[in-house]
């Protein structure tokens, strides 16, 4: 058995001390260890995007990258974009543009197009194609996710 080794991860805005060995994918940590299960573990392999969050104001692949990595470094899921019951203007998007139908996809484009929009305000749709492009939807085909975004 490998030896567990104990880090703080900070996770929208709280502390959580877990121990765990240091071969662990952030995404397994963040859903098993701190229980925030809105990040999606998909395909493992960093193609997907539903696992993605925003680590220091960068949307990254959590299956892609060890916990132990992130430590020290500001974590923010799906569960850190809405205020109590006022969902973040994104999540409201989604809902009124039909832009998702299983939903599984969901948290990932929410945190990759939120991580888009906050750092480049003045994004040209073109541009917001190309992110958006990174990530993969099963169900909608798309052009709802575009429109909501």
């Amino acid at each position: 058995m490998t030896e567990r080794v104990e880090i703080t991860l900070t996770i929208n805005g709280r502390d959580y001390i877990v121990r765990v060995e240091p071969r662990k994918t952030l995404a397994d940590v963040i859903r098993d260890d701190c229980g925030q299960t809105g990040t999606h573990i998909g395909c493992e392999h960093g193609v997907c995007g539903a696992c993605t969050v925003i680590l220091d104001n960068e949307a990254v692949r959590s299956c892609l990258m060890f916990a132990i990595q992130a430590q020290g470094k500001r974590i923010r899921t799906v569960e850190g974009l809405a205020d109590g019951d006022q969902l973040h203007p994104l999540q409201a998007s989604f809902i009124a543009h039909h832009g998702l139908q299983c939903g599984f996809c969901t948290p990932g484009f929410l945190m990759l197009a939120v991580n888009a929009l906050e750092t480049n305000p003045e994004i040209t749709d073109d541009e917001i194609l190309e992110v958006l492009s990174s990530n993969l939807c099963r169900c909608t085909g798309y052009q709802n996710i575009i429109k909501a975004v």
